[in-house]
């Protein structure tokens, strides 16, 4: 996340949604009549990624916890390469950020960027005892995946366990802790509830039955699945990739510390893919997908646009690591440009062809 830059649509959407106006507009005059296809983006997709996230952060927080008790190189990698196990089902999550994710502000609690690293060492320096209840009232930018990620590497990425102190650990355990309640929250509000409201699912799922507001007609909740799929290409493509790279500055790069960023960016392009397909492989689920409902339709369609997914997560592979490092190399400039192109590919498509075979 880079405070999040969602389309106001998308943003709209996605806090109506969750409870007050209509969550994904009226879309009755869509031809898109298949409620299965609905269930299984939550039953298939969205549940079991939040649920993985959740599984993965409890083992990331039990990683830190190892590394307090015994501060060795071996537990350090462990611990960092628990954050980078993290990240998967997070970005894989990016395409669907609606719902209790957005309205509950659980996204950049998680995951904002760019860090205040002043204010990081502003703490660590204080006398406060940093602990679950402190952490929980810190601003966005001082909590989160990449405050344990600048913990974890340190500035220059070549942090050694002997450099770390008490006071370190000490936030480090608060906000991993920090992180696995936001991720139990997360996956409970969608398959149970939290905080009195109704499980998400249930919500979703039900979209075109009599009384759901959020969600009309089914269109709605296919309006919702596009814009989701549309708006991470966006935040990939002309934030997180074109805002360091336009400007040269390594600075401005998400996940810099780890040297993580480019995998994170095709976790992304994998997101939109499992949103079409019904399908998240990290979890083992397989669901009906968008995909199907498409290919009986206009199967040139479907091949072309599962093609343009793959060709956007290839190229994104082919861009030499670590990212920081490539943008300051003009020999990168054309890897780059044809990875922001693909991507830029992929959300027109959603925006178009397939918005106007599933919305007509």
């Amino acid at each position: 996340m880079r405070n999040r830059m969602m389309t106001t649509g998308f943003l709209v959407l996605a806090l109506a949604a969750c409870g007050g106006d209509d969550g994904g507009g009226d879309d009755g005059g869509s031809g898109f009549d298949d409620q299965q296809i609905i269930v299984d983006y939550a039953d298939q997709v969205v549940i079991p990624t939040y649920e993985l996230l959740d599984e993965k952060s409890n083992a990331l927080d039990a990683a830190v916890i190892a590394l307090d008790e015994d501060l060795s190189q071996e537990n350090l990698e462990a611990a960092r390469q628990a954050w980078v196990d993290t990240r998967v089902p997070w970005e894989q999550s990016e395409g669907f950020l609606f719902g209790p994710v957005s309205a509950q502000g659980w996204d950049p609690a998680m995951d904002s960027w760019p860090l205040n690293q002043d204010d990081l060492e502003a703490v660590l320096a204080s006398d406060e005892v940093i602990d679950l209840a402190f952490v929980s009232d810190l601003p966005e930018t001082q909590k989160g995946f990449h405050t344990i990620e600048y913990l974890l590497w340190g500035q220059d990425s070549e942090k050694t366990v002997d450099q770390f102190d008490d006071r370190e650990l000490e936030y480090l355990l608060a906000l991993t802790e920090e992180l696995t309640v936001i991720t139990g929250d997360l996956a409970t509000s969608w398959t149970d509830g939290v905080g009195g409201d109704a499980a998400y699912r249930d919500v979703f799922t039900t979209a075109g039955e009599p009384g759901n507001d959020a969600y009309p007609a089914l269109g709605s909740a296919v309006q919702e699945i596009l814009d989701g799929m549309s708006g991470i290409c966006v935040e990939v493509g002309t934030g997180k990739i074109a805002e360091p790279f336009d400007e040269r500055d390594p600075n401005l790069v998400e996940s810099q510390y780890s040297f993580n960023s480019l995998y994170d960016f095709q976790d992304n392009m994998r997101s939109v893919l499992n949103a079409y397909t019904g399908d998240m492989p990290e979890a083992g689920t397989e669901g009906s997908g968008l995909d199907g409902w498409v290919a009986e339709r206009d199967p040139d369609l479907d091949a072309r646009f599962k093609a343009e997914i793959q060709t956007a997560i290839d190229l994104l592979g082919e861009i030499p690591p670590p990212f920081p490092a490539a943008i300051l190399d003009e020999a990168n400039d054309p890897a780059i440009e044809a990875a922001q192109a693909a991507i830029a590919t992929v959300q027109v498509t959603v925006d178009g062809d397939l918005a106007d075979l599933l919305l007509q």
